[in-house]
């Protein structure tokens, strides 16, 4: 993972694992998964906190769901089949592709991703 992408990857994970409202963790971990989908390790880590936040907040689908992605997660990213944009939550359907917002899009734009129309 270049440089720039790593750090605003770590920024994410970070205040995903960092006590607060969850909303708002929920939200820093699906903006570090759809960061990490090219890279098999950082994209199986996201649903590892993904799962852990399931299980705090008690949450039986996700974290089935979470389950399942942790298994697919790394082949997907090493074969280059993911969606892009998609936020790795069970509520998303596995391929769904999703929009990339734009300051992610930028980030991985200049560490040289290929993204879909």
């Amino acid at each position: 993972m270049p440089p720039a992408l790593l750090k605003a990857f770590t920024a994410e994970m970070t205040a995903a694992r960092t006590p607060g409202p969850t909303p708002q963790r929920w939200r820093a971990i699906e903006r570090a998964h759809i960061l990490s989908q090219p890279w098999p390790w950082p994209h199986t880590h996201t649903h590892g906190v993904m799962l852990r936040l399931a299980v705090r907040d008690r949450d039986v689908w996700e974290f089935l769901g979470q389950l399942v992605r942790l298994v697919v997660a790394a082949p997907g990213s090493a074969a280059g089949n993911y969606p892009d944009g998609n936020t790795g939550r069970t509520w998303v359907g596995i391929n769904t592709p999703m929009p990339i917002p734009a300051d992610l899009a930028a980030l991985l734009s200049q560490a040289g991703v290929a993204m879909q129309p």
